[in-house]
């Protein structure tokens, strides 16, 4: 029953009064909760749903997405409302290969020790979920400041989490063999962003926050991956650079995309990237050989996508378009 009147609370209030009303019914219930698959609850008894129907949506505000290859399902991490309208709002669904829904709030079925409050960029590790979260922004007198939470992948509950104060917020991650964090900082903000906030950050397994990259050739720093070398690869909003770095901060390479304003960066086995541009919609493969194509053109705001292994296609959030959009991959 609670679980059906949860659901009526979401489709009737929308995200954000939904968590405020969960909150609320939660105050007698102070352990963490992690949402189960889409179906009924009828005498205590979970009944997932029937394998012929099919939902769509659980999507608010997605930036980025990660493939949960022990599950086979795309782990999408949804921003939710603004810090200023309603704190502690993101939460994380899990979707199936066709965009159907599989569990509409995995994190985030109920705030009991949970703090979510707008991610962005997000990996998965050594059996931990990493997002890129903020917090503060609550009002304009309240700055933000770059927080990466972890949550357990097997139960979803909080797994600790590192602050930077140096940075007001990442934008996308990424978690290397050894479990260092690399994290991109676009700008530190404002009309006209000062080059020298354009960073990437190295986080060390003990918390350790340093800046490994400031300033020129970065130009607002949005996605970043490593790839089969253990380079890291940037790309760019300001222009179409495309940035290879060794794990000290060398630049080693810089290739082309097809577009500027890019968001998003997948990197596969055989080197060939794969790039999406959020302000220009197209997705560009860059062959090994540096040559670009796009594949995909017009989506709107396409984000930090992720490679769906198990469907072999690339996942692209749209941001405010409460969507992700599918792109089947040739074999």
């Amino acid at each position: 029953m609670k679980y059906l009147v949860s659901t009526m609370l979401s489709l009737l209030l929308g995200s954000s009064a939904y968590v405020h009303a969960q909150q609320a019914a939660d105050q007698g219930d102070q352990s963490f909760e992690a949402g189960q698959p889409l179906g009924v609850v009828i005498n205590g008894e979970h009944t997932p749903l029937s394998d012929n129907v099919k939902v769509y949506g659980a999507i608010v505000n997605a930036e980025s997405c990660v493939y949960d290859e022990s599950r086979d399902l795309i782990v999408a991490v949804n921003r939710g409302a603004d810090q200023d309208e309603a704190p502690n709002d993101g939460f994380i669904s899990l979707i199936n290969h066709d965009g159907s829904v599989h569990t509409a709030r995995w994190i985030g079925v109920n705030r009991n020790g949970l703090v979510l409050n707008h991610p962005f960029g997000s990996d998965i590790h050594d059996g931990k979920l990493y997002v890129a979260d903020r917090d503060g922004g609550t009002d304009e007198n309240t700055p933000t400041v770059s927080v990466i939470r972890m949550f357990d992948m097997e139960t979803g509950a909080p797994a600790g989490e590192i602050k930077t104060e140096g940075s007001p917020g990442f934008n996308d991650i990424e978690v290397a063999e050894d479990g260092t964090i690399y994290a991109t900082q676009t700008s530190a903000g404002g009309q006209n962003p000062d080059p020298s906030t354009f960073r990437v950050f190295k986080i060390t397994p003990d918390g350790t926050s340093t800046v490994l990259i400031e300033g020129d050739p970065l130009n607002l720093p949005n996605g970043i991956a490593i790839d089969g070398e253990g380079n890291l690869v940037v790309v760019n909003i300001g222009n179409k650079d495309v940035l290879t770095f060794s794990p000290e901060g060398e630049l080693l390479k810089t290739e082309q995309s097809a577009q500027a304003g890019n968001d998003g960066i997948v990197i596969m086995e055989d080197g060939t990237k794969y790039v999406s541009s959020v302000r220009e919609g197209g997705i560009a493969r860059i062959a090994p050989d540096g040559t670009t194509e796009l594949i995909a053109t017009a989506i709107p705001s396409a984000a930090s996508m992720c490679y769906d292994a198990g469907a072999n296609q690339l996942v692209v959030p749209m941001n405010t378009n409460n969507a992700l959009a599918l792109i089947p991959l040739e074999n």
